[in-house]
């Protein structure tokens, strides 16, 4: 295909499947049950944060995750107290367990009592490109308070070479317009074109067949290539062309 070409074929493809009809075998259905907007906020991060391997499985978790907190984040964490640690007992998806549970409500409560929210912490990072140094800044403010080393793993860094594509895909849901049906668009200190694609095993071998990508490892440096590849196409909304790239490998094993 031709520049083009190539062109016309992703844009239809990411309008295809990007609809309603998408959220149904989705973790994004989560947040998708809250109107707060903190709600959404704290419902699709902690989702996004356990969203590798089984996608039902990571939607059961997500919802008991969401039942624990009695299906009212944003008071659950702005309220946590020790006594409620034990809540948690038992919940485990892979390895993110009871202890990184706990670990999570406490950092969200520091951040959005004394930080001003999620969204402060990355508009306050923020590059004109990139959002990737304001992950970094995440999870520096994350960690501030006492917690266990194995904690630290559920939260990605692309300082560290890390894709990060679990935040950068909650990302996609907070800033992306919500004309599609999917995403949410409520972080309008944030444009999309800062937004980098939530590069995984699927995304990444469908760049590859395209010719968007050539690194053969999905790490950060990866990240840059596909995004600046992605941004020849569409340079204000690059992370739309996420639906067409995903759509392709799961659903048309492309």
């Amino acid at each position: 295909m031709t520049s083009e070409e190539l062109k016309d074929f992703l844009d239809s493809k990411a309008a295809y499947y990007e609809n309603p009809s998408f959220i149904d075998t989705d973790p994004v259905q989560i947040p998708h049950r809250f109107s707060r907007k903190e709600d959404i906020e704290i419902a699709g991060f902690l989702t996004a944060i356990i969203s590798w391997g089984n996608r039902k499985s990571i939607i059961a978790n997500a919802e008991k995750l969401m039942k624990l907190m009695d299906d009212s984040p944003f008071e659950f964490v702005t309220n946590f107290s020790a006594n409620q640690e034990a809540v948690f007992n038992g919940f485990v998806h892979r390895t993110f367990n009871a202890t990184d549970a706990v670990c999570f409500i406490r950092a969200l409560q520091h951040i959005y009592i004394k930080q001003g929210g999620l969204e402060r912490i990355f508009s306050r990072n923020a590059r004109p490109t990139t959002l990737q140094p304001a992950i970094h800044e995440l999870k520096n403010s994350f960690f501030e308070l006492p917690h266990q080393q194995r904690t630290r793993k559920h939260l990605a860094d692309p300082m560290k070479n890390s894709a990060a594509k679990r935040i950068n895909m909650f990302l996609r849901w907070m800033v992306r317009p919500a004309s599609g049906g999917v995403d949410f668009g409520l972080w309008k200190s944030i444009q999309p074109a800062q937004l980098s694609c939530p590069l995984d095993v699927h995304s990444g071998n469908v760049a590859r067949k395209l010719g968007l990508l050539k690194r053969k490892q999905n790490d950060s440096k990866a990240v840059i290539e596909l995004d600046n590849s992605l941004r020849r196409f569409d340079i204000k909304d690059p992370v739309k062309y996420d639906y067409a790239l995903f759509g392709l490998g799961i659903h048309e094993k492309f």
